[in-house]
């Protein structure tokens, strides 16, 4: 089945504001800015899906106009259920000129046998902001089910212009590779991965540092940031619970986007 998911933010009058949207079932878009005083656009992805199901096609265009600033949620948990043929999500994320997108995602589970490939492009202009987190879990861990799916893999392109930025491949497959090896998940069972891009001022050379001191209080999870250029840092971290690195992810993503209004406000005055 494919089931489709379009939204347009725009900007006017020095206000972000939901332009269009489009979508099919099981999707369904909600506005959760909670103060009125705020510019920026808040919006929840919800899905009246129980998750993602054997042979679902997930189609999901976003587009950021010029000036406008969206921060995206997600609902809840996605779930991956037993699968014979496989499922696929698309995500098509497009920034115009000075435009800031931000979207961290509660975890995947997948479930056994779930079988999955998920492909997010990214297209960003001159001046934009981008604040993109995903966490994949071992499954349904407290039934006893540990790596038990088949086939897992998220692939994220970004690009500047025509330039290609960014790419990152996480591809687990349990029944091949055994999780622990080294390389792999190596003991823990959750991993999560943020990716910050500037086309604008770039990449302060401390900020590795700056996200890493916001982990630092964290027991039982191992993180690493580092600059992957001078317009990208990408954090990876692994540990053993979903809500604690979707909290980890939350904790990054807010700090970067009160910077990014600190910046916002600065261009203006």
């Amino acid at each position: 089945m494919i089931n489709k998911l379009s939204i347009i933010s725009g900007y006017k009058n020095g206000r972000s504001f939901l332009r269009d949207t489009y979508f099919t079932r099981p999707f369904r878009v909600a506005n959760v800015g909670e103060h009125k005083t705020d510019p920026s656009l808040y919006l929840m992805v919800m899905s009246s899906s129980p998750g993602i199901l054997d042979g679902d096609h997930y189609d999901i265009d976003i587009k950021v106009e010029s000036n406008s600033r969206l921060q995206l949620q997600s609902q809840s948990y996605q779930r991956l259920f037993n699968m014979q043929r496989g499922a696929q999500q698309q995500q098509l994320v497009t920034l115009e000129p000075n435009s800031v997108f931000s979207y961290v995602q509660h975890p995947v589970v997948p479930h056994e046998n779930a079988i999955f490939k998920g492909r997010n492009i990214i297209r960003m202009a001159d001046n934009c902001e981008l604040t993109f987190g995903e966490i994949v879990t071992c499954g349904r861990k407290h039934s006893g089910e540990v790596f038990r799916f088949s086939h897992f893999q998220n692939v994220t392109s970004v690009f500047y212009g025509d330039k290609l930025i960014v790419k990152d491949n996480v591809l687990l497959q349990p029944q091949l590779l055994p999780m622990e090896a080294i390389g792999q998940m190596e003991g823990y069972t959750h991993q999560a991965t943020l990716i910050y891009v500037n086309t604008g001022a770039g990449v302060a050379a401390d900020l590795p540092d700056q996200l890493y001191a916001l982990l630092e209080g964290e027991g039982g999870i191992i993180a690493g940031a580092s600059a992957s250029g001078p317009y990208s840092t990408v954090v990876r971290i692994l540990g053993n619970g979903g809500e604690q690195l979707f909290n980890c992810l939350r904790k990054i993503q807010q700090h970067l986007w009160k910077a990014a209004v600190v910046a916002t406000v600065m261009k203006v005055l």
